[in-house]
């Protein structure tokens, strides 16, 4: 090949790229990112694990929320990772120590604003999101923290009745919203005010615990939550008094936290997935209550034992534990066999 001939081949793969005269500057100009949703229990909490920003994303130390948490995040490198799965389980061990087994992909993060600053410049990242499920003491992580995934969602925990937050903050402000909206839109496919009313239950909709990704986007547009703030949203900076609406993360890795627990709270309930959180024996008691803590909603006792064992989810150890604090109570474990015998085996958990 000749010098010239190696000339345009450079120019011509920069302007494919993005239109730039340098060829460094090409190559570098989107990087392929793994995030890791990785979910444990941890005393009927659900627990997700974070890494402190290492200041090299936006908002790493903001001055009104301290410390700003990520989920943990790694480059792919496609000559050292045979898969982006591997890569994740890699880049997790390596961050923190911790292994961990059942592991899904979520979804690919892209969304313009995902730029990351570089020393030669600004690096747009597109991100691979994985739900990752592991047992809580297994391995403990170094350089990292579990944190209750309530903390950056408040509102999604409904096993003490409707959080306050909703009726105090969040729906007045969403109503508002609504109807500023509608009186400046020309009419849209779905009224603003049905958004609301679909995505928090009201007007007689009900309540749906797999919606977390929907309720976050709504707030995210309507600029409640920081994160709109931060990005510059238009909506939020027309409020005056911007409510504390949870734990704002680093970029949009609220958003990413928000897409793995809609899939896990849809996921139980047609695949034995709950199981990769409890122990290797558990009472009926400990697996409710692990359901209710990722669901966000109470379950009826009786009802919910008769479905389990209806289903041939469980199957009795013949031993008992004593730690209920109370009369012993039967241990059982995961029946396997259940995932031969037929396509859906979940946990009903509605309330």
């Amino acid at each position: 090949m000749t010098a010239g001939n190696k000339k345009e081949r450079n120019k011509a793969g920069e302007t494919a790229i993005d239109g730039k005269n340098s060829q460094h500057e090409a190559r570098d100009g989107v990087e392929i990112g793994l995030n890791a949703a990785i979910v444990a229990l941890e005393r009927n909490e659900p627990m997700i694990l974070t890494v402190v920003s290492n200041g090299e994303t936006q908002a790493a130390n903001d001055h009104q929320h301290g410390r700003q948490y990520g989920l943990p995040f790694g480059r792919f490198e496609p000559l050292t990772h045979h898969t982006m799965e591997m890569g994740v389980r890699g880049f997790v061990e390596e961050q923190t120590g911790l292994k961990f087994g059942y592991i899904e992909q979520l979804y690919t993060f892209g969304d313009r604003g995902r730029v990351v600053p570089r020393v030669d410049g600004e690096m747009h990242v597109v991100s691979i999101g994985y739900l990752a499920l592991t047992r809580m003491g297994e391995h403990n992580p170094v350089s990292a923290q579990w944190r209750s995934w309530y903390l950056a969602f408040p509102w999604e925990d409904w096993r003490q009745g409707t959080p306050e937050i909703i009726q105090q903050e969040i729906v007045p402000r969403l109503l508002e919203w609504a109807k500023t909206t509608r009186a400046k839109s020309r009419g849209g496919p779905v009224d603003p005010l049905d958004r609301v009313n679909i995505c928090f239950g009201g007007g007689g909709v009900g309540w749906d615990d797999e919606k977390v990704l929907d309720r976050y986007e709504l707030l995210y547009e309507a600029g409640l939550v920081y994160e709109a703030q931060r990005d510059g949203r238009r909506a939020a900076a027309e409020i005056k008094d911007p409510p504390w609406l949870g734990e704002p993360m680093i970029l949009d890795h609220r958003r990413i936290l928000a897409t793995a627990m809609s899939r896990m709270r849809a996921k139980i309930k047609y695949r034995p997935v709950i199981f990769d959180l409890m122990p290797a024996s558990f009472t009926l008691l400990q697996l409710q209550q692990s359901a209710e803590a990722v669901s966000g909603n109470l379950l009826h006792k009786q009802n919910f034992r008769r479905l389990v064992e209806q289903g041939g989810l469980v199957v009795a150890t013949g031993k008992m534990s004593s730690e209920t604090g109370g009369r012993p109570a039967k241990l059982y474990r995961f029946r396997k066999e259940v995932l031969l015998e037929r396509r859906t085996a979940g946990i009903r958990v509605r309330r």
